[in-house]
Formats: structure tokens, sequence, C-alpha cells
């Protein structure tokens, strides 16, 4: 039978991530242009659903019931992105790549 003897005082030194891979700074930019891409369709949906139903001369019904069908879902879509941009800024700061 083997014993096996364990130290009773254990020098960890602190671990420290590196966040200076190359492909980062790319991931952050490609995701950044993501979600303003996403952000921005969901922004033309929600105007164009929102016209629609506040005005009934510029639309025909076919979009009409489209808008009043889907503006629930347009509104839960934007909330979610603008959470996920959100988190995203203020884990790794927005950056548009400019």
């Amino acid at each position: 039978m083997r014993t096996h003897i364990v130290p009773g005082d254990v020098d960890v030194p602190d671990i420290q991530p590196d966040f200076s891979a190359p492909f980062f700074q790319g991931f952050q930019v490609v995701a950044s242009y993501i979600l303003a891409g996403a952000m921005l369709v969901v922004l033309v949906m929600l105007i164009i659903a929102g016209a629609a139903l506040a005005f009934r001369g510029l639309a025909n019904d076919r979009v009409r019931t489209w808008a009043g069908e889907n503006i629930l879902w347009i509104f839960i879509a934007a909330a979610v992105l603008g959470a996920a941009s959100g988190l995203f800024a203020w884990f790794v700061n927005f950056d548009f790549g400019f």
C-alpha cells in the first residue's frame, strides 16, 4: 500500500489571463459589427412596423397585418440585442474598428 504525502504549505502564484492573442481584437471587431448590424436591422423593422400601424395610408394590408402580428417580437428582439450589446460593451468595450 502506497501513502501520499501532501505538503501543507503550497505557494500557488496568481494566475492572470493574457488577452494579447492576435485573434482577440479581431474577434471583438467582428462581434461588434455583427451586433451593430443586427441592431440596425431590428431598428428599421421597428420603424417600419410602427409607421405601418400608426398611419393607415402608408402601407398596404399585408404589411399592416405583418406589423400587427410581429411588433411584440420585434420589441423583444430589440431588447435582447440591446442587452447583449450592453454586456459586450461592458466586458470588452464596443469597438467598431474605426
